[in-house]
């Protein structure tokens, strides 16, 4: 179940605009969100697949989903969206994902500076108990988050 951001940032209606974006040629949709996290998913689509005979989908789908699901759950965090720049984003890849299976990417906001937004985050096909990745890294606000 979802819950309203707490002062404006509203991903269900963000995701809803479809305005042209690498995230919406990619596919990335919404799927729920709480106070300082976010869920989006990738579905499997053949374009996106980087190993033809396994039928893999390629990491850079999946690293920009959850560049988008940790950016999301900093903008929730925030209580509205705020331009910012990844500075950081470190993905341990555990293992491929499952050929015919939607990504979901879960992203967590746990600290928010002035300036200076720390996440952390996991994909999965399914299970969370058996991730694709592992993801932390850092946002910077370009004019501050409070």
């Amino acid at each position: 179940m979802s819950q309203a951001a707490p002062s404006g940032f509203d991903p269900q209606l963000f995701f809803g605009l479809r305005y042209a974006s690498h995230g919406t040629r990619l596919g990335v949709g919404y799927r729920t969100h709480g106070p300082d996290w976010a869920e989006l998913e990738l579905p499997y689509r053949e374009d996106l697949i980087g190993d033809p005979a396994s039928g893999v989908l390629a990491s850079g789908p999946i690293l920009a989903l959850m560049d988008m699901a940790t950016a999301v759950s900093v903008w929730l965090r925030a209580g509205a969206f705020v331009p910012q720049a990844t500075l950081d984003l470190r993905i341990d890849y555990l293992r491929p994902a499952t050929p015919g299976r939607t990504v979901i990417g879960r992203g967590e906001c746990y600290r928010l500076t002035r300036s200076i937004a720390f996440v952390r985050g996991q994909a999965h096909d399914g299970n969370p108990e058996d991730p694709i990745a592992h993801v932390a890294g850092t946002f910077m606000a370009t004019e501050g988050y409070r």
